[in-house]
């Protein structure tokens, strides 16, 4: 592969579309193969640690041949201290986006780059900033169907974009996958 020569296969471990959309911008080939894992935090655990246990034990999850390089990630919302997770309904999702609205949270991405033995982890966290929303703007939103099946009830490039008022970090961790943290690894894997 052109930008990284020492990769010849690459495993993306995801179900995310938009993960699969931003590892092919960096123009390698790959393969998706979906890990079953459980995704429960353990009690006490830190949001960074549950992010980098979660994408690593996706990593694991994966029975790849020798020299394979697996890439899993996995993205949570983190709102005073709390992961917010999918939500289980649109009261659920209503509930999370108030909560953010008018608010900054922590959008932290754990990812673990592996091949054979040799395993690379390590997270990324943006800070992202919400405007004031207004109730019936939340519920439009949610209509959409959007955010039911992303981390915080939103998605940044998926018809939240207006709701952002500002971001502190990498962008392409918000959608899910840091692009610049494992273009850097991937050139020394």
């Amino acid at each position: 592969m052109q930008n990284y020569p020492n990769l010849e296969t690459l495993v993306l471990a995801s179900a995310s579309p938009r993960r699969r959309e931003l590892l092919s911008s960096l123009g390698v080939e790959f393969s998706v193969e979906v890990p079953r894992i459980d995704e429960t935090a353990r009690a006490g655990e830190p949001p960074r640690a549950f992010a980098e246990r979660l994408a690593a034990e996706k990593a694991g999850a994966i029975a790849a041949p020798a020299g394979t390089v697996l890439v899993a990630a996995d993205t949570i919302v983190v709102h005073e201290g709390r992961i917010l997770g999918k939500p289980e309904d649109d009261a659920h999702a209503f509930e999370m986006l108030s909560g953010l609205s008018g608010k900054a949270h922590e959008v932290v991405t754990g990812v673990c780059v592996k091949r054979d033995e040799r395993t690379e982890l390590f997270s990324v966290a943006t800070e992202v900033f919400f405007r004031e929303l207004e109730p019936c703007e939340i519920k439009a939103y949610i209509a959409t169907g959007c955010p039911m099946d992303k981390a915080g009830a939103y998605a940044i490039q998926g018809g939240a974009a207006h709701m952002v008022r500002a971001i502190n970090g990498s962008y392409t961790n918000v959608v899910g996958l840091p692009l610049c943290e494992l273009h850097e690894t991937l050139i020394s894997f």
